[in-house]
């Protein structure tokens, strides 16, 4: 009998299945564009046990299109994604028992559009979409933002020649072994880094992987092993599966998401148990394409959910029992229930309304 128990504690440890220690309350940051009548960034408690949600404050914080936590909840960082040299990244510091958020300081990312952010323990990341570049900013002891340390630029090669014809980098990644990936959308190609956190600098490491002509890779995400990565792409709408290893990747399969052929191929997310895939598309028959994950890492798709119009982002609770996604220009967080079986989603019409909603993070327990 306790060998039975060891074993299946093994096995929530593994497969990242929710335990009694789980809280049943999370605390929730979303950013908005503030192009219409949103203050920026809000925070609320989201409870993972009903799909249900209370507002807890609001911040006014101009298009803040992407932000992540650190290791803990006293902190995050949000880009603010506007087109000139005013571009910036920002420190913010977060009570995540009251959802309180105050600024703390602010650093220019020298590169325009900034849309995604990735923290590491000494530095965070930016990808710099129309500046089409990564920005690496050193954290200071206390967790604020040094001035930009390097910047790292993408390139060109793409057939479209509308959305192809300049840089742009959508999109960091950093792996389990130190390298950090980064979606070279112009190029068709992931790019290898290595982040040597002891000295929190970040160094080239050429291109980790290709993609088929036109695809315009986006987001990126990794197994919990970290020996398979998975890639969204924006131009051709498909997901595209690599072997890791060492900052590179060997292609094993790719898998149309998008069959409308709408070129706004966005997010992409892993259950925590990682038995399924979700993808979110754009632009034409807006909604998340749902993939089983095979014993061998490949996918199969298995379903299709409509959702509101323009899914930039979701986020997955962390017991694995709801799916959020923020649609954008239907001005709502829609909550879905994700059926553990079969990896289909419910509606639960728990909607939370806010305008242009872009990216959803949940603060860790720290």
């Amino acid at each position: 009998m306790m060998k039975f128990l060891f074993t299946l504690a093994l096995l929530c440890v593994d497969w990242g299945i929710a335990t009694a220690q789980e809280p049943k309350d999370l605390t929730m940051i979303v950013g908005t564009y503030t192009d219409t009548q949103s203050h920026g960034i809000y925070s609320f408690r989201f409870d993972q046990q009903t799909g249900t949600h209370v507002i807890l404050d609001s911040l006014v914080y101009v298009n803040p299109s992407y932000l992540a936590f650190g290791a803990e909840s006293k902190r995050f960082y949000v880009v603010s994604e506007v087109g000139d040299n005013t571009a910036s990244l920002s420190a913010i510091g977060f009570d995540k028992q009251t959802g309180k958020m105050t600024l703390l300081n602010t650093q220019l990312t020298h590169g325009a559009d900034p849309c995604y952010v990735e923290v590491a323990p000494k530095a965070v990341f930016t990808a710099n979409y129309s500046g089409g570049s990564l920005s690496v900013f050193p954290l200071t002891d206390n967790g604020l933002l040094a001035p930009m340390s390097a910047l790292f630029k993408g390139g060109i090669g793409g057939p479209d020649h509308a959305r192809q014809n300049l840089p742009h980098v959508h999109c960091v990644k950093q792996m389990r072994d130190g390298y950090v990936l980064a979606s070279d959308f112009s190029a068709d190609k992931i790019l290898s880094f290595y982040f040597d956190q002891k000295t929190g600098k970040l160094k080239g490491n050429g291109v980790a992987g290709k993609l088929a002509h036109d695809s315009g890779p986006r987001h990126i995400t990794a197994s919990r092993s970290g020996k398979t990565v998975y890639v969204m792409s924006e131009l051709s709408g498909a997901v595209t599966v690599f072997r890791y290893h060492a900052g590179r990747l060997k292609l094993l399969q790719t898998v149309l998401s998008d069959s409308c052929y709408a070129r706004g191929g966005a997010d992409i997310h892993l259950t925590p148990d990682g038995r399924f895939l979700y993808a979110s598309n754009r632009l034409k028959n807006d909604g998340l394409s749902i993939f089983q994950v095979l014993n061998d890492g490949k996918i199969k798709k298995i379903g299709y959910q409509l959702t509101g119009l323009h899914p930039r982002n979701f986020n997955i609770t962390p017991n694995g029992k709801y799916l959020l996604v923020a649609c954008r220009d239907s001005d709502v967080i829609q909550v879905y229930r994700i059926n553990k079986k079969s990896g289909l989603l419910l509606n639960t019409n728990n909607d939370i309304r806010l305008p242009h909603p872009v990216c959803i993070q949940f603060a860790p327990n720290r």
